[in-house]
């Protein structure tokens, strides 16, 4: 049969399926050494449903997706934005019904949910791949087959065009991004294999709280009786006073005969660390995750305000791993022929305030290391006359021009090597020196007859 322009086949014998070990299965079947004997077992939408858990899978979705998805070009080794007829309409659009933010928000809530995302390609009658389906990982299996060559069983999904009830196809046709393969290359592990009894813990304390404070945050009690009852009598007082005086009913008058007594019991010191094992069940799913505690509204938020350094540190701990992967496994899927790339936009998540961007982008400009209407477009302004081009002040000189000029003989004079000669004194004029000692003698005369 056929599937988007591409022939499958139904499952061979010969392909065997991998070991999951709770891969597929929305069940972490052994939380701890025995657990599954003691019937204890950490079930994936009770995991989900924890305040942090859900925070930290959709805060590193909802950042990753954030981030516009750039089809770019090599050139001299620099990647620079780019359009092509073949590869932009995809980028932009992966499918009909999801726009790119819906997408890999998908990709991301699969991927650290249940540690493996599979997305089925569409291809046209060209082999190009014109649309992606992000599949629901525990209706997708990998398979092997003897020679090594791998495969995945898709069951039905007809959102994403897969009508029969099981279908074999290549690799080829999947990109298949999973996180944290410790048991089998092909199969990734979400972190809840990790902070899910954490996150039970979590949730224990708040339904604990939550009965308390149904109770009117009333602690148990004891009733006395002066003598010996049967216990027929102790379960019948039990249900009255429970059906009575406690829940809804916590206030009310309570008229005790036959000498019965009632004792409050005082919340004790274990009661009052409810709050700290809380926090600690919290602040462990964070840091499965890798998420700042502060991110996510538990830990208290850093003392210095410098929001680019925050936000560097957030992305190289725990979101440059997933953006890198999601940019390789499109180059791979999207079969981008060189020089072409796929690249987020780091710019939509790394964001500096105001003053230090300008302070940044004036510097670089001055230094002659970006145009001015580069820096302008950072900041969302239109290219002005003359902003094309890189400009650099007058007195700035290589250092092999200065070592060029300090090597002549006047630095300061290139055109004069050497001192110039002097001029040969003048002969003298005989008609000259009679005319002037004629005008000398003249005047003394004048002055001797005065």
């Amino acid at each position: 049969m056929k599937i988007f322009g591409r022939e499958v086949g139904r499952r061979e014998k010969a392909l065997a399926p991998v070991e999951s070990r709770g891969g597929w299965w929305p069940v972490v079947r052994e939380p701890f050494a025995g657990a599954w004997q003691k019937n204890v077992a950490v079930k994936l939408d009770s995991v989900l449903s924890h305040p942090t858990a859900f925070r930290c899978i959709a805060l590193i979705a909802s950042d990753v997706a954030k981030m516009r998805l750039r089809l770019v070009r090599a050139d001299d080794g620099i990647w620079s934005e780019t359009e092509n007829a073949a590869y932009s309409p995809v980028i932009r659009k992966p499918n009909r019904y999801q726009n790119r933010i819906q997408f890999y928000t998908n990709w991301m809530e699969s991927k650290l949910s249940r540690g493996n995302t599979y997305v089925l390609k569409e291809r046209d009658n060209r082999g190009v791949v014109v649309a992606m389906y992000v599949l629901a990982p525990d209706r997708v299996k990998p398979l092997v087959a003897p020679d090594g060559s791998v495969f995945y069983e898709l069951q039905q999904d007809d959102l994403a065009g897969l009508k029969e009830n099981s279908v074999v196809v290549p690799a080829r046709e999947i990109i298949h991004d999973r996180w944290n393969t410790l048991f089998h290359p092909l199969v990734g592990l979400s972190p809840v294999f990790a902070n899910g009894l954490a996150a039970m813990q979590g949730l224990a304390i708040q339904n604990n709280s939550a009965r308390f404070f149904e109770n009117g945050s009333q602690p148990g009690g004891v009733l006395t009786a002066p003598g010996a009852i049967s216990d027929e009598t102790a379960q019948r007082l039990k249900a009255h006073w429970d059906s009575n005086y406690t829940g809804a009913n916590v206030g009310k008058v309570a008229v005790l005969g036959d000498g019965l007594s009632y004792q409050a019991m005082a919340v004790t010191a274990v009661d009052s660390q409810l709050i700290d094992q809380l926090r600690w069940s919290a602040e462990t799913v964070c840091s499965v995750f890798g998420v700042p505690a502060y991110k996510v509204g538990v830990g208290p938020s850093p003392t210095y305000n410098n929001v680019q350094a925050l936000n560097q540190q957030y992305y190289s701990d725990c979101l440059q791993i997933h953006v890198e992967s999601v940019e390789l496994c499109l180059d791979e899927g999207l079969e981008l022929t060189k020089p072409f790339g796929t690249e987020f936009d780091l710019d939509d998540l790394l964001r500096m305030d105001s003053a230090t961007q300008i302070d940044t982008l004036q510097k670089a400009v001055t230094g002659g290391l970006m145009k001015p209407d580069e820096g302008r477009k950072k900041l969302g302004f239109k290219p002005v006359p003359g902003g094309d081009a890189v400009y650099l002040q007058q007195q700035n000189f290589s250092l092999e021009a200065l070592a060029k000029r300090d090597a002549q003989a006047d630095p300061f004079n290139p055109a004069s090597d050497a001192a110039p000669a002097s001029p040969a004194p003048a002969e003298p004029d005989p008609e000259a020196e009679r005319a002037y000692v004629a005008l000398l003698q003249k005047d003394m005369a004048e002055a001797l007859n005065a």
